[in-house]
């Protein structure tokens, strides 16, 4: 596992996972982008999009998902350096009143017709810098009731598990890190 700069400030991280030749973010991107990935997507999963969504027009649902995808990525890769990721990542845990040490974080899509089912999840380090771990598209109330969310929990936790065995609990020592392995 390696991780690679997003934003030029260190503010914003991604995993590169052993085996991938690009980031998640950018492999994460390129799914939402794919067409007839999406739209195999959405016949395996019509009935989460119908019953929670009540879409039932799966090029709808495709469109929909490249628009917000577009949308989303050029809000991360051309955010302003002062502005506030806290904003932006919200804790996963609905329910979490305070933070958590390495917290598990996401940020949601702002489609503007429905309410948006892309998700980018992420490690907080500190205020205002992450490490995204995925991304998904989630048409369920929680992440454990499909087999593709639940791997974005895995994988949020591998990352977690992984920082915390390196000792890696704030951005200096994970910057430490990077520098390091580089």
């Amino acid at each position: 596992m390696r991780f690679e700069k997003i934003l030029e400030n260190g503010r914003l991280w991604a995993v590169m996972y052993d085996g991938d030749s690009e980031n998640i973010l950018e492999k994460t991107f390129e799914q939402w982008n794919d067409y007839e990935w999406l739209s195999d997507f959405f016949s395996r999963h019509f009935e989460d999009l119908t019953s929670y969504f009540h879409i039932t027009d799966i090029d709808r649902a495709v469109f929909d998902t490249v628009d917000d995808a577009n949308e989303l990525e050029c809000l991360i890769l051309d955010i302003d350096p002062e502005a506030n990721l806290d904003e932006f990542f919200r804790p996963l845990e609905n329910t979490r009143l305070s933070e958590v040490l390495l917290g598990r974080e996401k940020a949601k899509g702002r489609y503007r017709t429905h309410a948006s089912w892309l998700r980018l999840y992420a490690i907080r380090l500190e205020s205002g810098r992450y490490i995204i771990t995925g991304g998904a598209i989630k048409l369920t109330a929680s992440m454990q009731e499909r087999e593709h969310t639940l791997q974005e929990l895995n994988k949020l936790n591998k990352v977690r598990d992984f920082l915390i065995s390196l000792g890696l609990f704030d951005y200096s020592a994970f910057e430490d890190y990077t520098d390091e392995n580089d």
